[in-house]
């Protein structure tokens, strides 16, 4: 997006808010006392969002673009922080907050910082990150905070939020690896049926997994 068009986004955006306002001033006892309050602020809400949310939305999703290459690369420091041109995550995701991008960006940041075993960082990240709703991305989310906190010896919660990922996912990719992690951490904390019950799960709803076919010596060693 060139600067031209972005900042004919900003001018219509600031006509369309100051428009907005002006038509506030001038019907504001009609508005307030009238009934029309509720009208007149999902009119506002959708001039916002067609002239301000939107084009955000656009550029944010073309300054993550060049992130996700350094990421795909295994450049981890240059999909966080850019390159001096480029944008990274870090500055995606503060600059671009309550958009999509924005959103997305908080996730990769935090796998960034996992996979530089950063761990505490990477959970601070998947804080910010709203569940979007995704059948994927939001468990993929959960699960790896969870990795995070095993990583940092907080077993507990690490396969309670695992569990958390699995029933959330709920399909033969996810939910049999979250599971199958869950269930090595309970075994390691002696929760020997705990550990059972989550291979169980495996054994008797994803029986389309990889993981089905090795499920049963996790069985034998956990029993």
């Amino acid at each position: 997006m060139s600067k031209k068009k972005n900042q004919k986004q900003v001018n219509e955006f600031d006509e369309t808010l100051a428009a907005s306002r002006s038509f506030f001033e001038k019907y504001k006892k009609a508005i307030l006392y009238g009934g029309g309050g509720l009208l007149a602020i999902i009119i506002i809400a959708l001039l916002v969002h067609q002239f301000y949310i939107t084009p955000r939305n656009l550029h944010a999703n073309e300054s993550i673009f060049r992130a996700e290459q350094a990421f795909m690369d295994g450049n981890y420091e240059k999909a966080l922080n850019g390159d001096g041109e480029n944008m990274g995550f870090l500055s995606v995701a503060e600059d671009y907050k309550n958009t999509k991008a924005g959103n997305i960006a908080c996730l990769y940041a935090a796998k960034c910082y996992a996979a530089t075993e950063k761990y505490q960082e990477a959970i601070d990240m998947l804080n910010k990150f709203d569940d979007c709703g995704d059948a994927m991305i939001s468990p993929a989310a959960i699960a790896l905070k969870g990795n995070c906190y095993a990583e940092l010896g907080e077993n507990e919660k690490a396969a309670e939020l695992l569990m958390k990922a699995a029933q959330q996912a709920d399909n033969n990719t996810i939910s049999p690896t979250c599971l199958l992690q869950a269930g090595q951490i309970y075994a390691s904390l002696g929760q020997n049926d705990k550990a059972i019950d989550c291979y169980k799960q495996i054994k008797s709803k994803y029986q389309q997994s990889n993981l089905y076919y090795e499920i049963d010596k996790y069985l034998e060693a956990a029993q």
